[in-house]
């Protein structure tokens, strides 16, 4: 990237960085800054817009809808105020405001109306940050701040969930486990993630093994 573009990516950087300092700990500044470090990781095997790339890591939760009553508008909206103030160009700011709208996993479960090289490479690093050691913690955040159950064996996992139930689920965070995290592995598109995504889910089947001996008090 030129000088122009990498004080473009340093301001957005301080930007989301200032807009995201009262969010909640799975979804703050610092999830942003793993999933920047991911797609960086990523994109340097794939060939894509290291400037589309990195914007739409850097922007992709500005206003998560889970935390703004399920408006999915919000976030793109903001992205996009942000960059025309930027004066960046009408086809860079389209294409980091369509990432921003299709790249979640709640939309990998119904229609996808974009899709890019670069929206996979930025997928996959969102992805990376919801499975292993860290997706675990992430996991149980933020099932505390809705003061979700850890796990009710009562409540069994609801498979091939449409998006809206999704959105709508109050499952114990366990159930999270089977509804989402350990699917993620086999979503991935790159290279990449596929080989990091490998050894985080085999640590999450590991974590599962454990808790469930614990459980069940035998270990």
């Amino acid at each position: 990237m030129d000088p122009k573009e990498n004080k473009l990516i340093e301001e957005t950087a301080l930007f989301v960085q200032e807009q995201l300092k009262e969010a909640e700990g799975g979804h703050d500044w610092w999830h942003i800054l793993r999933v920047w470090n991911n797609t960086k990781l990523i994109a340097k095997s794939e060939g894509v817009d290291p400037l589309i790339v990195q914007l739409s890591a850097l922007l992709h939760d500005i206003a998560d809808p889970k935390f703004h009553n399920g408006d999915e508008t919000i976030g793109p909206s903001i992205a996009r105020e942000y960059l025309e103030s930027k004066d960046v160009m009408e086809p860079i700011i389209q294409h980091v405001v369509s990432i921003i709208e299709n790249m979640s996993y709640k939309n990998s479960l119904g229609e996808l109306s974009f899709n890019s090289t670069e929206m996979q490479v930025v997928q996959d690093a969102d992805k990376l940050d919801a499975i292993g050691a860290i997706g675990i913690a992430r996991a149980f955040n933020y099932g505390g701040f809705k003061n979700r159950a850890i796990f009710d064996p009562t409540i069994k996992p609801q498979l091939d969930m449409t998006k809206e139930e999704y959105k709508n689920s109050t499952a114990p965070t366990i159930n999270h486990f089977y509804e989402k995290l350990l699917l993620l592995k086999d979503m991935m598109h790159t290279k990449t993630g596929k080989q990091i995504a490998e050894q985080r889910h085999r640590y999450m089947e590991d974590y599962l093994k454990q808790f469930y001996g614990e459980w069940e008090g035998r270990l």
